[in-house]
Formats: C-alpha cells, structure tokens, sequence
C-alpha cells in the first residue's frame, strides 16, 4: 500500500527535527507547573495554562512517548509514562468534556500501542491497567449522549447537550478502541450501551450536520466546508443551525475544525477495516457506514486542498475578514507576518495527517487520487518541518510557531508592534507535529501507524 519513495524525501527534515523537539520538551519539562493547570500556548515562548477545560494534558504527556517512539530515547518514555501515572488519571472519568480521546489516547492508548508493538518491557498487569484506562475513557465519552430525530444523536460538547462539536470525531478514537478490547457498557436496569454502535451514530450526525456537499443545504452550502458546531433542539432532538465558537461565523470554516473532520474520518476509516460485517450489519452495514465516512473526509480534503495556501498552512478561517485586504492570498505560500489575519499552523499539522491517511486509505482502490491525497499531506509536513514553523530557539518552550487558539475571544499574544497574533505555539499544534512527524517516518519504512490492526503498523 505504501508508497515509500516520496516519504523518504523527508528523512533529513525529520531527523533534525526530533533534535529540535527533544530541545523543545526538555524546554517545557523544565518550566511547566503541574499544579497551575496543563500548559496551553505560549506567550512570548513561554507555556502558561488557560482555564476553559482540562483538554490538554494529554498532548504534553503523549508528546514525550511520541518523542520515544521515533528516537528509542527511554527517558522520554520514562518522563511520559511517569506522568501518565501521576496526572492522567482525573481525565478518565471526567465527565464534562469531549476530549477524551485527546487526552487519553495520547497517553494511555500510546503506552498501550508501544507495549503492544514490544518497544519496551512492560508487565501483564501494567498492560492490563492501560486497557483498562482505554476501556473507562470510552466509556465515560460513550455517556454523554443527545438523541436526535433521524435516530441518530451525538456526544455532546462541553457547552450543553445542545452542542454537537466538529472536534469529537477526532475523540471517537476512544470509543472504538474501548469497543476493540470488548469493553460493555451499562446503562439503567444494566441496559446494554453500545460503544461501536454510538460511535457509528456520532459520525454519521456529524457528517449530515457538520460537513457540506455542495447539496444546496443552504446559501453557503460548498462542498467540503464544515460548520464548527451544529445546536439541536434538546426537548425533541430536532436539528436548529449551524454555529462556532472559535471561528469567524457559523456559515465560514473555522480551518482547525475543518482538520480535525479530516484526521477523524480517516482514522476511522482504518477502524471500520478491521471489524467483521456481522458487527455493523444492524447499524446500517459496512458498505454504507464506510461509503459515509469516506464521502466525508475526501470533501473536508478536496476543501482544504482548494482553499489552502500553495505550501499547505491555512489562515485561521476561510472567512476571516481580513482576507478580503489580501488578494490572491491562496495563489502562493501563506503570510504569518501579515497585518491582517493570523495562519493557523495547528490546523495544518492537523490536517497533513488525514492527507496522508486519506492517501493510504484508497490506495489500492484508487492510486491516482491516493498519491494526490499523499502530495498534498507531504507538501504541508515539509513546510511545517522548515522555518518559519519549526522553532529552533532554545529559548522558546513551543516547537510550532504560528499557531492560534481562540481568535474570537482575543486570547491569543500579539507581539508588540504586531496587529494580529504570531509566533507562538500551542500544545496541540506540537503534540500533532509530532503525531504527523511519527507517522511519516512510519511510512518512509513500510509501515502505516494504526492504532487499530492486529498487527499495529506492518504495510500491507
């Protein structure tokens, strides 16, 4: 399936990169306080926290264990796996969010992916302790349930159960491993919950909702842009309208919502392949539960790759009023030093790797468009990998610059003499540069990262 050629053009990029990334974490292992709350984005280089909700913990930890992964260096393993012990625990029963797999699967579930691949002596009961974490992270996502009238329904974000999120498709990822290690759960009168089953339900709500066709839904209804957030009415589980928090407006795409669309479906496409049709006969059948998915990640791809910036890095939303004093803005390589709007290099790191996932997904099916997908995820990791994305000032705590949190509420640094925010770094942005980084140097050996085969990782 793997096309190993291309992929190993990068191998001097990414080498130098983990030199860069060790620096950065030895940065912030050094400075961060665990009791002022998990490290959030940088201002003026330096981490500080920011109280919303607790989502990102787990990139911290989980960078170091991705750091073992490509480097063997075990005191990063040591440092993640430590951590994991000492401050993860809270996230797995926290019932207020929908990050879990964010924060538990960036941890847990890559101790457990690690120990599995046989990267590191581990005990049986240490194994079975980090399964058992996968198995309640699921779960306790699994429980935060809206029903909607197509029989459907979703989990909800933090804001209410009227608030279904583009971002938790990328924390489906905790469902179906907690489904793959045959985990049950229990509602009232021991009512059988299924966790496969509300994962199939979520992703499906999300694509009808969050992702556009170009179906004449609305006005603005192109092909491939999504909707941040989509708000249901509560008392009847009827549909209302499209919404956002952290983009410009609901009828433009927020870029790191878009990438996390991408990055989902195609991880879970992975998933979908490694289950028997018996189990998803009674939720619509494979053909068709695979046939929505992948409608919905190659739409959310063929977007980003029209919208995007010819080196692959997108500004902060598509609709972001600004642009409009920036002709011709996506004709050449993105401006983080622009006076008008921000880039956002988080959603980029985001996004390459459900290019390059999509890439590997049709592969045997369709070469020709795979080996677009894969360009297309290359070109944006190469940019990310270079100056001015790459950190390389050993004072700076971040490992990717430009990154933006939340435009809207204004919370993101903006450097004296600057009128919008740059520079800075956020812990997502470097959690899935390293994520992408991983995973491409996975590739570059024959081999495709999966949390879900048998086998976890040889090429097929």
């Amino acid at each position: 399936m793997i096309d190993p050629g291309t992929v190993s053009d990068l191998r001097p990029l990414l080498d130098r990169f983990w030199d860069v990334s060790a620096q950065s974490l030895d940065q912030l292992q050094q400075h961060a306080d665990p009791g002022a709350g998990a490290p959030v984005y940088t201002v003026d280089g330096k981490y500080t926290s920011r109280g919303w909700t607790e989502w990102t913990q787990g990139f911290q930890f989980g960078s170091a264990l991705l750091q073992f992964d490509a480097t063997d260096e075990v005191r990063f393993l040591e440092s993640g796996r430590d951590a994991t012990l000492a401050h993860m625990p809270v996230h797995l029963t926290h019932v207020g969010v929908h990050d879990h797999g964010f924060n538990n699967v960036s941890t847990y579930g890559n101790l457990w992916r690690l120990a599995r691949e046989g990267r590191f002596e581990t005990t049986p009961a240490e194994l079975a302790g980090w399964e058992l974490a996968l198995k309640v992270s699921g779960a306790v996502q699994a429980v935060r349930w809206t029903d909607t009238t197509e029989g459907d329904g979703f989990i909800h974000s933090f804001n209410g159960p009227h608030s279904l999120f583009a971002d938790t498709i990328r924390s489906l990822r905790s469902l179906a491993l907690a489904h793959q290690l045959g985990h049950r759960l229990l509602g009232e009168h021991d009512e059988p919950i299924g966790l496969l089953d509300r994962l199939v339900r979520h992703a499906r709500t999300t694509a009808r909702y969050n992702v556009y066709y170009g179906t004449g839904r609305d006005l603005y209804d192109v092909r491939g842009r999504v909707a941040h957030e989509s708000l249901f009415n509560t008392s009847d589980g009827h549909y209302r309208c499209a919404s956002t928090q952290q983009g410009y407006s609901p009828f433009t795409t927020w870029t790191r919502g878009l990438a996390w669309i991408m990055l989902g479906y195609t991880e879970l496409l992975e998933f979908l392949a490694t289950l028997n049709d018996s189990e998803l006969e009674p939720l619509g059948g494979q053909e068709s539960i695979t046939s929505m998915m992948l409608e919905a990640a190659r739409a959310s791809c063929d977007f980003y790759i029209d919208t995007t910036p010819t080196d692959g890095i997108p500004y902060w939303d598509t609709g972001a009023p600004g642009l409009s004093e920036m002709p011709g803005h996506r004709d050449g390589p993105a401006d983080p030093d622009n006076p008008h709007e921000p880039v956002d290099s988080s959603a980029a790191a985001i996004a390459c790797q459900g290019l390059l996932r999509l890439g590997q997904v049709l592969r045997p099916s369709e070469p020709d468009a795979a080996d677009g997908y894969t360009r297309a995820g290359l070109a944006t990791l190469a940019t990310l990998l270079e100056a001015p994305y790459l950190s390389t000032d050993p004072a700076h705590q971040g490992l990717l610059l430009h990154a933006v949190y939340h435009r809207p509420n204004g919370w993101d640094h903006v450097p004296q003499g600057s009128n919008i925010p740059r520079g800075e770094s956020c812990l997502w942005g470097d959690y899935h540069l390293r994520e992408a980084a991983v995973y491409a140097g996975r590739l570059a050996a024959g081999r495709n990262l999966t949390f879900f085969s048998a086998d976890n990782g040889d090429a097929a």
